[in-house]
């Protein structure tokens, strides 16, 4: 800004909290679910990160999370174009603002009254300045030229750089026209009208754009560059030193701090890339609100200097020439910035809901106040006020020094997962502020949702007045000091607010059962000693580093075993027992085998039953969660499965026949309850080896093997064959063979 700006405004202190979610219910061992319950759980909203998810109208919210009423932010004078893209101001108080996409130059008086100064034939006023004599110089873009006005708006070309672009104009200490161009990143000085740009070439920055350019008190010139992101600075001696080399790629706008400290506003993302005349977007008025998840967890925090992703930065250059990231966002774009001038610390004007951020030398950040703007796009000072000029569309703002009147903040929406019971909220105050909830079963705020309702409080709690349904959101209005229900000279403040609910209970679901191969059995491995007191008092077992999912089981050889594991869900995360029952094919009832199991798995002996055709039901229920009478029950039925104790009948055919040094032996196996699967033989005790059945395939109930052996030597050669069903068990049979 130029050195005559002034404006005093004050600044918040900021801290910052972490984000709170407090369920009063332990998550379920075996799967992680929606975020309520079927038991009381509250949701809160105490930190800035929890706040700044809602929209602010009227209210300001400083780094520790509380909400008081902001600055007013007037609207001044409609310009009727899209874009503002620059703005000064003359000695005498009146504001000149360049638009897009009509050329235009518009004056607005000190009083606030406006009107239309020029319309230049180039389409946009991409730049603008005040000359020593009090004259206005205007840059116009594309392709354009440097004008100069007289008072009555009449233009005359003024300078030719003979460039694709003209981005920024300032006025030096000797009255000479600094002009800032690309596409080939030159800066000219200009001494007089009609100036050949070889002649007034001060330096090639070998960079793609001069995006920015500002003077000090000094007599120092200062430019922001594309792509490179440089703050360069030329003394009166005109010798260029580079500032900053940032690694985001745009320095869009400079400021200058009262101490002598410049501010630069780096953006990931170049502006000038796209080139400055976008198309016009339509105005549209906003009725509902996108969905987000309060309850989510926040993202990791990130230092300020990491800017990897970041889509913003500020520096702060001190007068030794050190630097300092003192704001980044990874999510913000910001566009404008504005050096405070009492206390230190910049505004910041973003595309982010028209939302304008109170930054510190210290980092420190409070969301100063949001608003219709869309995007602010300058901020700047005629010396006596405050203002902001926005683009899309293109209207101009005062920006008071006192607090507005009332404001108005609305959280998020909130998501139970399911219909719910609304308890009680309570919330953290001073002075009057008064709270009123709404609900409805969209994701958005709509016509369907019940109509916004007063908290009948006693103190600072109340029922929720609105009706059962999945979202719900609250509002807080802060009433300005005198108002009727403020407290005297206690100003509107909103630190936290807290809202107890019951969501509907929703049946829990066994998804899948899996059996175990049979003689496999499933063992529970120790379990986590967990305090009990951490349940006892409500607390996540998570927050103490314990897994929220069961052990899984060992697996081990088991004689008869029948192993089978499933998996079951509660959606709303209540904690699960179940109980096994199994039938026989042949059965009408199903008979109980194990009841009130937490874990999500059973071994059966399988030699305690009959031989058979089975199936196993597991019913689920969510009983201690719930109070008796309340819990939900949910079964499935396995696919049917077989039980077979008995072992193959193996049998010698006939006799062994010996033919020269050969011996052949057959044998047969059966098995009444399954069928075989798979033979071996062993000749005198020693290694099995597999033996395929005599039609090739080892599958049904019958079979029969031919075993073929070398006897090279005299003597009795014993020939043992085993053969093995589908439960794992095996028969066997031997023959004698002698030459």
């Amino acid at each position: 800004m130029p050195a005559e700006f002034r404006c005093s405004l004050n600044f918040f202190t900021l801290y910052q909290k972490q984000m709170k979610f407090t369920k009063i219910l332990v998550p379920f061992f075996l799967l992680a679910s929606s975020i309520a319950a079927s038991e009381p759980a509250i949701w809160s909203v105490n930190s800035r990160a929890d706040f700044l998810k809602g929209d602010s109208r009227g209210v300001s919210i400083d780094s520790s999370g509380a909400i008081s009423i902001s600055p007013s932010f007037t609207e001044i004078f409609k310009t009727g174009q899209p874009f503002i893209w620059s703005s000064v101001s003359d000695l005498s108080g009146n504001v000149f603002l360049g638009t897009g996409s009509d050329g235009r130059i518009y004056k607005i008086s000190p009083d606030g009254k406006g009107s239309l100064f020029s319309d230049l034939s180039e389409l946009n006023v991409s730049a603008l300045a005040i000359g020593k004599n009090g004259e206005l110089f205007a840059a116009t873009a594309p392709d354009g030229k440097v004008y100069k006005l007289d008072a009555a708006g009449k233009a005359e070309a003024y300078f030719d750089p003979k460039e694709k672009y003209i981005w920024s104009l300032a006025v030096i200490k000797d009255g000479s026209l600094a002009v800032g161009t690309g596409e080939s990143g030159k800066i000219f000085v200009v001494s007089g009208p009609n100036a050949k740009p070889e002649d007034s070439l001060m330096f090639d920055t070998s960079e793609t754009h001069i995006i920015t350019l500002q003077t000090d008190a000094g007599g120092n010139l200062y430019a922001g560059t594309d792509s490179g992101g440089l703050v360069l600075r030329f003394g009166p001696d005109r010798k260029p030193f580079a500032l900053l080399d940032s690694p985001l790629r745009e320095i869009h706008q400079i400021a200058i701090g009262p101490d002598g400290s410049v501010y630069a506003l780096a953006l990931g993302e170049s502006i000038a890339a796209s080139g400055p005349a976008p198309q016009p977007t339509p105005e549209v008025k906003a009725v509902t609100l996108a969905k987000q998840n309060p309850m989510a967890p926040p993202l990791p925090e990130k230092s300020r200097y990491d800017l990897t992703g970041a889509k913003s930065a500020v520096y702060r250059i001190n007068p030794d020439g050190g630097n300092e990231i003192i704001w980044s966002s990874q999510t913000v774009t910001a566009f404008s910035i504005f050096a405070n001038k009492t206390g230190g610390g910049v505004l910041v004007g973003s595309s982010d809901k028209g939302r304008i951020y109170s930054i510190l030398d210290n980092g420190s950040e409070t969301l100063l106040l949001q608003s219709d703007a869309g995007q602010v796009s300058v901020l700047f000072s005629n010396g006596s006020n405050l203002y902001a000029a926005a683009s899309n569309q293109g209207n101009l703002y005062k920006i008071g020094s006192a607090p507005q009147g009332e404001g108005i903040y609305e959280s998020s929406v909130f998501d139970a997962s399911f219909s719910a019971d609304w308890g009680r909220i309570w919330w953290r105050s001073v002075g009057g502020v008064r709270i009123e909830t709404r609900s409805g079963n969209t994701e958005s705020p709509n016509e369907t949702w019940s109509n916004w309702e007063a908290v009948r409080s006693t103190g600072q709690s109340g029922r929720v007045p609105s009706p059962k349904a999945r979202y719900l959101q609250w509002r807080a209005i802060l009433q300005p000091t005198g108002s009727a229900i403020a407290a005297a000279g206690n100003a509107a403040k909103l630190f936290e607010a807290t809202l107890g609910f019951l969501a509907q209970n929703i049946a829990p679901e066994v998804l899948s059962i899996t059996p175990q191969p049979p003689n496999v059995g499933l063992l529970a491995n120790p379990p986590i000693q967990i305090d009990p007191n951490i349940e006892l008092a409500g607390l996540d077992p998570q927050v103490f580093g314990i897994p929220p999912a069961q052990i899984p089981p060992r697996r081990a050889y088991l004689r008869g075993a029948r192993a089978f594991q499933w998996n079951a869900e509660d959606r709303n995360g209540d904690k699960m027992l179940f109980d096994v029952f199994y039938k026989e094919a042949a059965d009408t009832d199903y008979k109980l085998l194990r009841e009130n199991l937490s874990e999500n798995f059973v071994s059966i002996d399988g030699l305690s039953l009959a031989d058979g055709r089975y199936t196993l039901k597991i019913v689920v229920k969510d009983s201690p969660s719930n109070p008796a009478g309340k819990f939900l029950t949910a079964e499935k039925i396995s696919d049917p499965f077989d039980v077979d104790n008995t072992a193959p009948v193996v049998a010698v055919v006939g006799q062994p026949r010996v033919i020269g040094d050969a011996a052949r032996i057959e044998f047969s196996a059966s098995d009444k309850s399954s069928y075989i699967v798979r033979a071996e033989y062993s000749v005198n005790g020693g290694d099995w080896r597999s033996v395929y059945a005599e039609d090739g395939i080892s599958d049904g109930p019958d079979e029969r093997y031919v075993v073929e052996i070398p006897i090279r030597l005299s003597g009795e050669y014993s020939v043992t064959l085993r053969a093995f069903d589908l439960g794992g068990n095996v028969g066997n049979a031997r023959a004698v063979v002698k030459k």
